[in-house]
């Protein structure tokens, strides 16, 4: 951050570069989600119980040997035990200012317990032995207050007040120190605010001040009755080199703009006068007008020595910048972007050079490209419900089809799972082999765009064809799909867009087990609509526009998607033939027809490099109608999981109150029109890479209309809120860079499908073995 010296009826210097001091935290987004419940058994609970016994005591004891880290501070020292950071003033946010604070007191988990001095603490002196270096190690030491950083820090604070605007900023440092601890106290004194009076421009360019004049004077980055801050004039500085540096200043930085500032004694107005200096090539030399350059020619050039792999025409397309026209510094980033995400291009580099005496640039960009084909194999483990299995994928890959950085995808996967607890049926496992092909072009791929859009949006257009054959022991079911689908982004705005243009599914079931049939479909006493909906074949024909925006602190996504409108319209303006059930039919298969909307919505909040609390809200709705009285298993929503409300698992919850009696097939019971999520969760670095969490999660699923096999599962407004469920529970996160591995251990609070006291409020009533769900998944759940 600049300094400013003080306002005291004088001309005040605001030096620059600026110097910044600040904090990063980074968390991975979610990837993929492997979730799975693990049968607990009562006689295991004896063992859990003393493991978790056992636990407790270490945590604690760690806790009460923190206290005892005070035998590592030497004589006439002392351990600094707490920070607090106060402000006189409350609209002075003292977060903002604690990483200018240079001594920290030592981390805590959770921002309470301080578990790693206490690791450390629980080591003796004797470092020859092998424990105490072990302890020493992975704990953290007693930081010993120092003086000289606390004065420091002092100053560093009343800098960055100045520089918010607080010129005549005090701050007071207070030491209280007790058994060789030390606690820390850094009171702010802010005072009052300075504002900006009258602004002046003294533009020593005149082509320059041409250019610029008319717009500072009609709509000026600087105005009268603003806030006096330095990060404010630094931004003026930095949009006025940007402004310029498109028009062909290439030569022109922000060290040339500068600013005086004049105060009356005792007022809070300061007069600005920016000044632009003329240009020098170095000190000595004369001051003379900005040198403004055009672009005289673009070479292209292979990296390493070898030739151009991509086509003339996708080179140029992604190249912004253009001969002839005049230097732009955000056609150079332009460039290096949409360089940078095609899958062909390993790196690019650009450089210019000066044409002798002339005011012309020459650009010289060379593309390393990567190898074009890839083949990689993935092995995998699965467990759903219990029911252990394995599986594989082959992907192969070109990444440079047709020498326009194409992506062809082509991936082949098997899997195989060993079933248990089922009666009467022939075959006791699960096969499920799946076929994809996916071809993704790096633009817009549609007619009617002219050539300058193209080359001004970062879009791809995807094509995917893909078939899966699943053979389970009640039925054997085959999905063929293909899909026609854009993507684009506006960086500037943190967003990306999907647009679904076109989305083909059809399933078909070939066979049916007839225990199956007898027992849910065919059964007089127990028949379901839902169930025996999604056991016929079924063709889907969708559209769908998503949009997802992100700055590091707030996440939004959003999607919404329908189907069945334009064939519905056809069928009904040619007055087709409906089958039994009253349905129009393509190619004699009923085909879906409904209206889906999602929203999705994370704030996280970071306290320190160590501790953060994420918030999360989802909220999903669909709505079957015309063709279809019920939505297609695939859009319908399920509650639990690794994802969800983490006291249950997948689809183990809802709809509202219903309780799943019959667990060969809940997993289409359990399933809702409506679907509602909130969680709280707090996230800590432990150590290493490892992380912990504690999380809170509510929420759950209902349908839209009342459905005989889903009792107490429609949503109405006067009691959804009694039936909304409540988890809490506890995470280990192992953070590989690459991507994170959760393992999530959730106990349900509040359950919605008891009524008695004790099953319903499970918190005050817990059981390990009816409360408890774990869960294993790969990404954070938000």
């Amino acid at each position: 951050m600049a300094g400013i010296s003080s306002v005291c009826g004088q001309v005040i210097c605001i030096l620059f570069p600026v110097q910044e001091c600040r904090t990063v935290m980074q968390f991975c987004d979610k990837d993929r989600e492997y979730s799975a419940k693990i049968p607990i058994f009562a006689p295991q609970n004896n063992g859990l119980h003393v493991k978790a016994k056992h636990a407790i005591w270490l945590f604690f004891i760690a806790l009460m040997v923190s206290c005892s880290a005070t035998k590592f501070v030497p004589d006439g020292q002392y351990m600094l035990d707490k920070v607090v950071l106060k402000s006189d003033d409350k609209h002075v946010d003292v977060t903002l200012l604690e990483p200018y604070i240079r001594q920290k007191a030592n981390s805590k988990w959770f921002s309470v317990f301080k578990i790693p001095l206490g690791t450390y603490a629980m080591a003796g002196k004797d470092t020859t032995k092998w424990i105490n270096r072990t302890l020493q190690r992975i704990g953290e030491q007693p930081v010993i207050y120092d003086t000289l950083q606390a004065n420091l820090s002092c100053e560093d604070l009343r800098k960055a007040l100045q520089n918010q605007g607080y010129m005549n900023a005090s701050v007071k440092l207070k030491a209280k120190a007790k058994n060789k601890k030390v606690k820390v106290t850094y009171h702010l004194n802010p005072g009052s605010p300075f504002f900006i009076g009258r602004v002046r421009y003294d533009i020593q360019d005149r082509r320059i001040d041409s250019i610029l004049r008319p717009g500072l004077e009609t709509s000026p980055g600087l105005r009268a009755g603003q806030r006096f801050t330095v990060p404010r004039l630094d931004q003026e500085r930095k949009r006025i080199t940007t402004f310029l540096g498109d028009l062909g200043y290439y030569r022109f930085h922000k060290d040339f703009i500068m600013f005086t500032a004049d105060s009356v004694e005792g007022g809070k107005i300061v007069d600005l006068t920016m000044h632009i200096t003329g240009y020098r090539k170095s000190g000595s030399d004369v001051m003379t007008e900005h040198p403004y350059y055009q672009v005289r020619n673009v070479y292209f050039s292979g990296g390493d020595s070898t030739d151009l792999h991509l086509r003339k025409k996708v080179i140029e397309n992604n190249c912004a910048i253009e001969a002839g026209k005049p230097y732009s510094g955000s056609d150079l980033q332009r460039t290096y972007n949409n360089f940078g995400r095609l899958q062909a291009v390993r790196y690019t580099n650009i450089r210019f050079e000066e044409v002798p005496d002339s005011n012309q640039l020459d650009c010289y960009v060379q593309l390393s490209t990567n190898k074009p084909n890839t083949i990689s194999f993935q092995p995998e483990g699965t467990n759903t419900a219990g029911d252990l299995g394995a599986a594989a994928s082959l992907t192969y890959e070109n990444r440079n089809l047709f020498r326009g950085s194409e992506l062809l995808s082509v991936k082949l996967r098997a899997a195989f799972e060993a079933i248990t607890g089922l009666e009467g049926y022939r075959d006791q496992n699960y096969v499920e082999y799946n076929a994809e092909t996916k071809l993704t072009f790096p633009h817009f791929l549609a007619p009617f765009l002219s050539r300058r859009f193209q080359r001004r949006q970062t879009a791809t257009t995807e094509f995917a064809i893909a078939y899966d054959l699943q053979n389970r022991p009640e039925f054997h079911r085959r999905v063929f799909s293909t899909t026609w689908r854009y993507r684009w982004s506006n960086p500037t705005r943190k967003t990306s867009y999907r647009f679904d243009l076109i989305d083909l599914n059809y399933v078909y079931m070939p066979w049916i087990s007839e225990t199956f049939k007898h027992d849910y479909l065919d059964s007089v006493s127990n028949r379901n609509a839902i169930l025996r909906y999604n056991y016929e074949d079924l063709f889907i024909m969708k559209t769908g526009f998503g949009i997802s925006y992100s700055n590091g602190q707030d996440a939004v996504r959003a999607n919404v998607e329908t189907s069945g409108n334009l064939l519905y319209g056809l069928s009904h303006a040619f007055n087709m033939k409906k089958n039994d059930e009253g349905q129009y039919t393509l190619f004699n298969i009923a085909y879906a027809q409904y209206v889906k909307f999602d929203i999705d919505y994370t704030r996280l909040i970071a306290f320190d490099p160590r501790n953060a609390l994420a918030l999360h809200a989802a909220f999903g709705i669909a709505w079957p109608y015309g063709n279809s009285d019920v939505l297609p298993f695939e859009k319908r929503y399920f509650s639990g999981g690794a994802n969800s409300v983490r006291g249950w698992s997948v689809r183990e919850l809802g709809p509202g109150k219903f309780k799943g009696t019959n667990g060969a097939i809940d997993f289409i019971n359990q399933t809702g029109d409506l679907k509602l999520d909130m969680s709280v969760e707090y996230r800590t670095r432990l150590f290493w890479k490892i992380f912990g969490a504690a999380f809170v999660d509510a929420g759950n699923i209902w349908t839209l209309r009342a459905y005989d096999e889903q009792p107490g599962g429609q949503f109405k407004w006067g009691s959804f809120y009694e039936q909304i469920a409540v988890s809490y529970g506890l995470g280990i996160r192992l953070n590989l860079d690459y991507f994170i591995i959760r393992l999530d251990g959730g106990m349900k609070a509040i359950n919605p499908a008891y009524d008695t006291q004790k099953e319903h409020y499970a918190v005050f009533h817990p059981d390990f073995s009816r409360d408890f769900s774990f869960h294993f998944a790969v990404g954070l759940p938000f």
